[in-house]
């Protein structure tokens, strides 16, 4: 199959710190080895992204680019990558290549074509589309982390991977998700129901009930009950105590309700940096806060990218719903803002950056 490919691309830039997103041309970069050049069809958009640019954090320099993950078609190949071919339909996470402190424009999702290295990119099975894919890579590896690593920065809780023999292995023990209709939160239910655990409870809207028990879980609690009743919910579900808690949310709130609820030995796994105060904790209860980058965890994503096609092809773990934003890169500000007003629940927004006016 080929694919010609220009000299420059349309990409969208943030001129200066907390400044205007502008879609302007830049030059299409060339893969070295190990590397791959891929053709972006779908990127989605994250929270992160909306706070990158807020915030005025991680990014290095302006103009810059961002964006942390999409999915596309390879066009070209660094010397020694045998993994992949030109014509491959595959996903691309930004943070399985990056120290999370970088933001490289030659990989940003936010642009018609990226780099990646070839050992981090997944196949896309054919029953999955190229827009459902670009919705995957980010809250499977941070789901991943969470659950599975251990004994680095921005490690989890170390449970056995269900691709290390830990399939079913956590049979009889309760384990909740607060927010799982986020996308992170969605991830972290599938894993939870492959690696055995029963209840599995989420806190989310009655709304998406139907989709989270669709992806594993046992139990719903409304979201809209006051957070001071979130013991009180678990506790008429099971009597076992709660060893994990994973808080897709991870709000100042959610955070110290969520810490409140584990049981002797537990551990809360956050997303966002740990707000619960040195006052507020409770010998032998822990808190994480996770980090996904393949730079922190290289042995455990080998792990997971070695099976993550088979798993997304057979169903065991499924994509985000996904609403395509319109406008191409244009869109990405409006979609954004959508985001960061908090208008968007169970489902992703992706872009489209080849339909970039």
């Amino acid at each position: 199959m080929s694919h010609a490919i220009p000299a420059t691309q349309k990409a969208l830039f943030i001129e200066a710190p907390k400044g205007d997103w502008v879609v302007r041309s830049h030059s299409v970069p060339t893969p070295s080895a190990g590397e791959v050049l891929v053709r972006v069809e779908a990127a989605a958009l994250n929270p992160l992204d909306w706070k990158v640019h807020d915030w005025d954090i991680i990014i290095p320099e302006y103009p810059a680019l961002i964006g942390s993950e999409s999915a596309g078609i390879v066009v070209a190949l660094g010397d020694g990558v045998d993994n992949v071919k030109v014509g491959d339909r595959v996903q691309v996470t930004v943070f399985a290549t990056l120290h999370q402190a970088e933001m490289n424009t030659r990989a940003a999702a936010f642009q018609q074509y990226t780099i990646a290295p070839a050992s981090w990119v997944i196949k896309v099975p054919p029953n999955i589309s190229l827009d459902q894919a670009a919705s995957i890579p980010a809250a499977v590896n941070t789901a991943s982390v969470g659950l599975y690593t251990s004994q680095s920065p921005g490690a989890g809780v170390g449970l056995v991977a269900p691709w290390n023999g830990g399939s079913g292995k956590y049979a009889g023990q309760p384990l909740l998700v607060i927010g799982g209709s986020s996308a992170v939160g969605q991830v972290a239910l599938q894993f939870a129901k492959l690696s055995g655990f029963s209840p599995i409870i989420t806190l989310v809207s009655p709304s998406n009930n139907s989709l989270v028990t669709s992806l594993g879980a046992t139990h719903t609690i409304d979201r809209h009950q006051p957070l001071s009743t979130l013991a009180d919910s678990v506790n008429k579900i099971t009597s076992k105590p709660l060893t994990v808690v994973f808080d897709a949310i991870s709000t100042a709130e959610t955070q110290i309700s969520g810490y409140n609820v584990l049981g002797d030995g537990g551990t809360l796994l956050t997303l966002l940096p740990i707000t619960v105060k040195d006052e507020e904790r409770i010998p032998g209860k822990s808190i994480l806060n996770l980090q996904g980058g393949a730079s922190f965890h290289p042995e455990h994503f080998k792990g997971l990218y070695a099976h993550l096609s088979d798993y997304l092809e057979t169903g065991v773990v499924k994509p985000n719903r996904i609403e395509v934003n319109p406008g191409g890169l244009a869109g990405v500000p409006d979609g954004l803002d959508r985001l960061r007003m908090g208008q968007i629940s169970g489902h992703k927004l992706v872009v489209r950056p080849q339909e970039t006016a």
